[in-house]
């Protein structure tokens, strides 16, 4: 996992080889620093890695008052070191199905305090669906988005994971995009469904490699 800071927020985002980063098109600014590595955002470790970004692309479609297609790679001024601390997510090979259990990480809000966790937090998902998920947004799903987490409240994602990852079996099916109030009844978070993006991920990343 990534932890991306810019003059305007902070974000997560995912490894996925030595070079790019994914993360959502709404943490978009125009440099941002990248912290790999990380687990206690207020203290410096060993074992994390800061570079600044080289190139950030938004989705050509990402449109910023639906949040459809809300999907960002950056490009690393130098290659990340791979290690135990420091390893690439896999793309997915196919969407999840609803019920697939997943995880979410990220460095935000956490529900007691209202203040962003200095610490990584990681919180078993459940992908919900495309029903449920119309039911408790509707009009707002888009195809590019799918919804996962607790019908009933009291755990989800919240401000400050945006950007973070989702997942499921071993590989990044989503990315923190919007969702209600945190962790709200019927208000599940909505994530950006990675597998629909394998190509232009691909092509992208294949136009700007050096």
């Amino acid at each position: 996992m990534a932890f991306l800071k810019s003059s305007s927020h902070q974000c997560g985002g995912s490894l996925i080889n030595k070079d790019w980063i994914v993360s959502a098109a709404h943490c978009y600014d125009s440099r941002i620093e990248v912290l790999l590595g990380k687990h206690n955002t207020a203290e410096d470790e060993s074992s994390e890695q800061s570079i600044l970004s080289e190139l950030v692309i938004r989705h050509p479609q990402f449109n910023y008052s639906t949040i459809d297609n809300d999907i960002m790679l950056i490009k690393l001024s130098k290659p990340a070191t791979l290690n135990e601390y420091v390893k690439p997510l896999d793309l997915p090979k196919s969407c999840a199905p609803p019920d697939t259990m997943c995880r979410v990480s990220g460095w935000g809000i956490t529900m007691n305090d209202m203040v962003d966790s200095d610490k990584l937090q990681c919180l078993n998902l459940s992908i919900i669906s495309d029903r449920d998920c119309n039911k408790s947004y509707p009009g707002l799903i888009t195809a590019s988005m799918f919804c996962a987490g607790y019908l009933e409240g009291g755990k989800g994602v919240c401000q400050g994971d945006s950007g973070g990852p989702l997942v499921c079996n071993g590989e990044l099916q989503g990315i923190v995009s919007a969702g209600g109030r945190c962790a709200a009844k019927d208000q599940p978070g909505v994530f950006t469904k990675v597998c629909l993006f394998n190509t232009w991920i691909t092509e992208t990343i294949n136009t700007y490699q050096n």
